[in-house]
């Protein structure tokens, strides 16, 4: 049987309706399970569901069928988009830094259809998309080669760059180390990173003296918290506090006195995980963190279950990209590490990053679905 033939039938047979099928419902019940978690958070922070959780359920229904639309799409079609989507990325942060939207000294933002949007989101995805088109093809020999590692290393650093010039230190960080970690998925050996990460060690001192005043206040914040108690660190030290108030079992849905008593700043995005741990204790916020673990757990699954590498390696740059999402977060609010700025994701309050990260999740199971697409000899693309 030829190749045109097989991939007749492979089209005939592998419909709509299959696709659907092949849809890993598991997975999106933990994602609604996830968001379920986010609007109780949010109708707490709000005390109803006005003013954030009516519109994070919204958001989210929006994003559920954004993703199960994506999920359909041939993984081949995306795959051709990964640098048009690329410089499409690096052209909205070239935007924001000529003409964003500034708030609380940062220019992140720029509005797009009467709703501010943070291209910075969008880039992490699209840089995963287009390093796993680059290495698509890499061979053991080729990932020896720097000439090979220069092209994507350039295409990390640019979106790094930018980002870092917003400035937004926590995106930068995250971006980078999802574009680490789908080098390593492509088969970069372990002691090139190590090397990068002792170089950024070694170039810490001069990033330090060419930070924002701010940004400084923040890392020193984090060292000594108390030395500021009602400025700088206010933050860190109210999110402290509700962490440990909730013990074990918590204090109750809506009966948490540092979130209803508005001692938590910015408790609807940032530090939405602390209304967790106060209301719901320690048991519950191990069940939200068992929660986003199974969600990244299956992501990962997902990725060694793709027969063609472009698939294997955009599932694990989301999949890294959700964890570290929450490790930032999560640290950040226990104070483990300086504030950032990182949503927890479809927990907190915020609409370019929900939609975003459910369109992560819809390239996810795109690759998912079309997993086998290379086993017919359909390859061409792969």
């Amino acid at each position: 049987m030829s190749l045109l033939e097989r991939r007749l039938i492979r089209e005939t047979n592998f419909g709509l309706t299959a696709k659907i099928w092949q849809i890993s419902w598991g997975f999106v019940l933990l994602l609604c399970l996830l968001a379920a978690v986010g609007y109780t958070a949010l109708y707490s922070a709000g005390g109803g569901p006005e003013p954030y959780a009516t519109r994070h359920a919204m958001r989210f229904a929006f994003g559920l069928m954004l993703m199960l639309g994506i999920a359909l799409i041939d993984i081949r079609f995306i795959a051709r988009l990964s640098w048009p989507a690329y410089a499409l990325g690096v052209g909205l942060l070239l935007l924001v830094a000529g003409m964003g939207h500034v708030g609380k000294g940062a220019q992140r933002w720029i509005e797009l259809g009467g709703m501010q949007w943070q291209p910075s989101e969008f880039m992490k995805l699209a840089l995963v998309l287009a390093l796993a088109a680059w290495f698509r093809r890499a061979s053991w020999e080729r990932m020896g080669n720097p000439l090979f590692l220069l092209p994507p290393a350039i295409a990390v650093l640019i979106p790094v760059g930018l980002i870092l010039k917003e400035p937004n230190l926590g995106t930068a960080f995250i971006t980078a180390v999802v574009g680490a970690s789908v080098f390593l998925g492509a088969g970069l050996r372990w002691w090139k990173v190590a090397l990068i990460i002792v170089a950024v060690g070694a170039a810490a001192p001069v990033a330090y003296s060419h930070m924002h005043d701010y940004q400084r206040a923040r890392i020193t914040t984090f060292l000594n918290p108390e030395s500021d108690p009602l400025g700088a660190g206010y933050n860190i030290i109210q999110s402290k506090i509700a962490l440990g108030s909730g013990g074990m079992w918590g204090k109750g849905f809506m009966q948490g006195t540092q979130n209803h008593l508005n001692f938590l700043p910015e408790k609807q995005t940032d530090f939405v995980f602390t209304i967790i741990a106060e209301e719901f204790g320690l048991v519950g916020s191990f069940a939200v963190l068992g929660l986003l673990a199974l969600i990244v757990t299956a992501g990962m699954a997902m990725a060694l279950r793709c027969r063609h590498p472009y698939g294997r390696l955009v599932a694990l740059g989301i999949s890294v990209n959700v964890f570290m999402y929450v490790f930032v977060n999560v640290a950040m609010v226990m104070g483990a590490i300086p504030v950032g700025g990182v949503p927890l994701p479809l927990v907190s309050h915020g609409g370019s990053a929900m939609i975003m990260v459910m369109i992560g999740f819809g390239v996810l199971m795109s690759a998912h679905v079309h997993r086998d697409v290379e086993a017919d000899g359909a390859d061409e693309e792969l």
